[in-house]
């Protein structure tokens, strides 16, 4: 029989039914299709295990996005460290812990693209040619155009401009309003995003570009963040509120950045060594003698300032928390400041670069809280041809995703005694889980470690780690230091230390996020 006269006798069929039955094959249908394609790839044993779900392509999705580390240790549990589920007509292959991380962290680029996993979703938000709307072999170069601005000397700099921000939002913001008041109470999830854009925009964009900056600005940027969640991974683009506030956002920061290089250019003020503005109008031709364009210029700083944005508003904002509950270890850091300080016969406002470097424990609130709250909870994927699994006989196949959680492991007991306290204690000695592989590979933005199979990768791992982990480091340790020289803060009275809000795809605590905050006696504002 011809396909024609099936489709013809089926239609018929279909048809002489009743309304009542027609209506049930519609419904019933793809459930039906559904579970006997979940029944046919389980006996496939070329593919990882598949947790069972019952609702067609929204799969997983519910207990992933409520809590995926949760998720995840369930799914663990029942199949092992490889498995894979539905997540939005998506099948992801999840490898957990170190051996996961070197899979996919290091896998090539043949082979994997986290590219064409997270394009459409950062396009809108970064804007066009930079970061993942570009070939990889230009993100490694874009990487290097930016770490112009991230050496030593650079950090140095940054210091007394951050510390500089943060007293001055002690000064002026209604959140504090120090002048004026001695104590009070403050959301940090309010408080956090801003100061980072001030920070972030003061030290790396410079003193012209801060001007610019305000508490809309910050909003503004705000905006943007919403652009990372879970529907726009799936729907990039949608006739929605959140769409449109995002795509002025972008389109309004870009103008901005726009309009200070185009002064620039036409006055030829231009100082590489002035901020990361001029660095990049200066020092951002590509190896086959293409240069950046000045709108890909203000593009790719918008994707600079967003990537620290994400993890300096939420790590300190968690470290804010954590301390809160722990009065003696402020104390502590209080006694450790307050001692490089006392040497040189000075206050915070002497705080240097190198006095960052000796701060012990200042350091390890940070690592800790990166620990515990690694930003991005999920990091993926898109397989471009298939692969093996390794010591596995599971192949994920060309179109499908893998899936790598550092989080998932920085969290867990195997990898980490006590893993749901907040101990910064735990670092006062190198673990194995700390120390770096010693052999290094430059990607073409210089060299970083090629072991990934560590259970600690806060900042991720392979050709597609974090370059500003130093200066997250810079801009945490003076945030820090600032609040801690010149405050004493509690958590709200009734009020227990927030949950995670895994909403969007960045780990933010749940609001309201209240700090009870008094002036020290040390207090310079």
């Amino acid at each position: 029989m011809a396909l024609v006269d099936i489709v013809l006798a089926t239609y018929s069929f279909f048809t002489s039914l009743s309304v009542s039955q027609q209506i049930s094959i519609i419904l019933l249908g793809p459930y039906v299709y559904h579970l006997l394609w979940q029944l046919l790839y389980s006996l496939r044993k070329d593919r990882a295990p598949l947790v069972f779900h019952w609702i067609p392509w929204f799969g997983s999705a519910v207990g992933y996005g409520m809590n995926p580390y949760q998720f995840f240790e369930d799914c663990r549990s029942k199949h092992g460290d490889v498995f894979a589920f539905m997540l939005l007509g998506k099948v992801m292959t999840v490898y957990l812990g170190p051996k996961g991380h070197e899979f996919v962290l290091n896998a090539k680029v043949s082979e994997v693209s986290a590219e064409e996993a997270y394009k459409h979703l950062t396009t809108p938000v970064f804007g066009k040619g930079v970061i993942y709307d570009c070939s990889n072999a230009k993100l490694m170069e874009q990487k290097k155009f930016a770490k112009f601005s991230l050496t030593v000397d650079s950090f140095r700099s940054y210091v007394p401009k951050i510390r500089e921000e943060v007293l001055n939002y002690f000064t002026d913001s209604p959140n504090y309003q120090m002048k004026e008041n001695d104590s009070g109470v403050t959301n940090v999830m309010h408080t956090q995003p801003e100061i980072t854009i001030f920070t972030a925009s003061r030290s790396l964009m410079g003193d012209e570009m801060r001007r610019k900056f305000d508490a809309s600005f910050a909003q503004l940027y705000s905006d943007l963040d919403k652009g990372f969640t879970p529907i726009n991974f799936v729907f990039p683009n949608l006739p929605l509120p959140q769409y449109w506030k995002r795509d002025s956002a972008q389109q309004k920061i870009a103008a901005t950045y726009m309009s200070l290089i185009n002064e620039r250019r036409r006055t030829g003020d231009i100082d590489p060594k002035r901020d990361l503005i001029d660095s990049l109008m200066t020092n951002s031709t590509y190896k086959d003698g293409v240069k950046m364009t000045d709108n890909e210029i203000a593009n790719l700083m918008i994707g600079i300032l967003m990537g620290g944005q994400h993890t300096s508003a939420s790590t300190s904002a968690w470290f804010l928390l954590h301390l809160a509950e722990k009065p003696e270890l402020q104390q502590e850091l209080f006694e450790e400041i307050s001692t490089i300080l006392n040497e040189k016969n000075g206050d915070i406002f002497d705080l240097t670069y190198e006095d960052l470097q000796k701060l012990p424990l200042t350091n390890n609130v940070i690592k800790e809280t990166l620990r515990m709250h690694m930003p991005l909870h999920s990091i993926f994927r898109k397989v471009l041809k298939p692969i093996l699994v390794p010591n596995t006989k599971y192949v994920v196949p060309k179109g499908h995703y893998v899936l790598v959680s550092p989080g998932y492991a920085m969290t867990n007991n195997l990898y980490f005694p006590d893993a749901d306290t907040f101990n910064p204690h735990r670092w006062d000695t190198p673990t194995d889980a700390e120390k770096a592989n010693e052999e290094t590979v430059d990607y073409g933005f210089g060299s970083i470690s090629k072991g990934v199979s560590s259970p600690y990768l806060p900042f991720g791992g392979g050709r597609h780690r974090c370059i500003g982990e130093q200066f997250a480091y810079v801009q945490l340790g003076t945030i820090l230091a600032t609040y801690v020289y010149n405050l004493k803060w509690t958590l709200k009275a009734g009020e227990a230390l927030p949950a995670i809000d895994y909403a969007s795809m960045v780990t933010l605590p749940t609001e309201p996020a209240n700090i009870v905050w008094e002036k020290r006696e040390t207090c310079v504002v």
